[in-house]
């Protein structure tokens, strides 16, 4: 049975720091590509970031240079380290798993497998 497990959202003040991780079990973390998105009320689901087999990875412009994705697969769990950030961050964090060895990708329509999600709050 696939799972994805979400943890590590909260509340936080702006400028500060949270560190997301996704507990995978049920299928071979290893080979599958690997993305968290978001999703704020009223809100399309956004692709923040993703990483591929290989560790390459991409970002969504609003969060580059501040967030950090990445991954273990020694412990199946994926990560996303989240610095500096802003009252606009505010959503629901999912993580997302798709059996491909393709490149990064921001496209949910990609993904096979979600995560139930956890709340990330930012208060200015």
């Amino acid at each position: 049975q696939v799972q994805l497990e979400e943890s590590g959202g909260g509340s936080v003040q702006a400028r500060g720091s949270l560190r997301l991780s996704c507990a995978a079990s049920g299928f071979p973390y290893s080979r599958y590509r690997m993305g968290w998105f978001r999703q704020a009320p009223g809100k399309a689901r956004e692709g923040v970031a993703s990483i591929d087999t290989s560790g390459g990875t991409t970002y969504a412009d609003s969060v580059k240079g501040r967030f950090t994705i990445s991954r273990d697969n020694a412990k199946n769990t994926l990560y996303l380290q989240m610095n500096s950030m802003k009252p606009e961050d505010t959503a629901v964090y999912s993580c997302a798993a798709d059996y491909s060895w393709g490149l990064p990708s921001l496209r949910a329509d990609n993904y096979d497998y979600w995560g139930q999600g956890t709340q990330v709050t930012v208060s200015s």
